[in-house]
């Protein structure tokens, strides 16, 4: 039975259809002025659902979330004739929701979007709290605004076809969500394995739902990222400056991002080395890497240009605990310094 969930934001109210089927979506939007916005991967893996359905199909990958794509998008928006009153559907993983949320609020100064997510991380992390941006050149996110969709439409059927790195990857985030907020979830994950999700249906719905709770509960208290939603971003500053430039999965890029910042929580804060190995245990039980040969030097400049840079001081998410996150501001030299000693 499909589950519906309603949450209000700042300027709207965002439906959640849980433990749904891909068909409901007739039942959402119109087939007539809708248009489904989707990658090759997606659309070779689940071409049957979406006959009947205008459907743009973009390159997968986040070295496609340029701008070209979204100008793409724009080109095939223009020849189906989209106007003021289509809806855009972003059907796929973070990059996919990314892009099409970003392409329907700026085509034509916005039109309605929602999601279908694909993937584990898309399910409990990138489709929901309304951000929707490119990256530019190796800059993580650089470009894009904060707009919420109309609805999260999940059936979880999709990660049937769902290759294993995707599976891994995605619980990065879930494994985040754990250590910044859920210590209870934390020790879950720690009794579980992969596997134990994968093929149990009920604990898997049980488990995006409760991560989609953990961050839905954050963005309704502070959508626009002045307090608490800053504690998303554990493991991101550090991750985000090699996902790309390492050609890492998101997941893989946060887990190490995550571990590093643990080391700087055990240096400046109050993390105890043993909650640290902890999360690194935890971190390689779900099949995830806990470091990276980095060419530091490189990865500094692009760090020095992270959105959570504030003058001469970075917002870094450290840990008090295992459960409890803190936004910590360090300085720029400092920082520079701790990376090159300790990481």
């Amino acid at each position: 039975m499909i589950n519906k969930v309603e949450h209000l934001f700042s300027d709207k109210k965002v439906s959640y259809y849980f433990d749904a089927d891909f068909a409901y979506l007739e039942k959402i939007v119109s087939n007539d002025n809708t248009i489904l916005i989707t990658d090759k991967n997606v659309f070779a893996a689940q071409s049957s659902k979406f006959t009947g359905w205008k459907t743009i199909v973009i390159e997968p990958g986040e070295q496609f979330k340029q701008q070209a794509a979204v100008d793409y998008i724009f080109d095939q928006l223009i020849t189906l004739e989209a106007d003021r009153k289509t809806f855009i559907v972003g059907v796929g993983g973070g990059v996919v929701t990314d892009i099409a949320g970003y392409a329907a609020s700026v085509y034509m100064r916005g039109l309605k979007f929602g999601f279908v997510p694909t993937t584990i991380l898309s399910m409990v992390d990138a489709s929901i709290g309304g951000k929707n941006g490119v990256d530019v050149g190796v800059y993580k996110n650089l470009v894009g605004l904060i707009r919420q969709p109309e609805f999260l439409l999940f059936d979880f059927s999709l990660l049937q076809s769902l290759p294993q790195e995707h599976w891994v990857n995605g619980f990065a985030e879930i494994i985040k969500h754990a250590c910044i907020k859920d210590d209870v979830l934390f020790e879950l994950l720690e009794n579980e394995t992969l596997e134990n999700f994968q093929l149990d249906e009920k604990k898997l719905s049980d488990l995006v739902k409760k991560n989609v709770a953990i961050k839905t509960a954050v963005v309704v208290q502070d959508e626009f990222e002045q307090g608490d939603r800053r504690l998303l971003n554990f493991g991101h500053t550090i991750g985000h400056a090699i996902e790309n430039n390492y050609q890492l999965l998101h997941g893989h890029a946060i887990s190490i991002g995550m571990m590093a910042a643990c080391s700087l929580s055990a240096t400046l804060n109050q993390f105890t080395i043993l909650d640290k190995d902890r999360v690194g245990r935890l971190i390689e039980k779900y099949q995830l890497p806990t470091h990276q040969k980095i060419d530091w030097e490189k990865i500094w400049e692009i760090l020095k240009m992270d959105k959570k840079r504030a003058g001469k001081e970075m917002n870094f998410v450290l840990l008090n605990k295992i459960g409890e996150a803190i936004v910590y501001p360090i300085p720029m030299g400092q920082l520079q310094d701790l990376i090159s000693q300790s990481l």
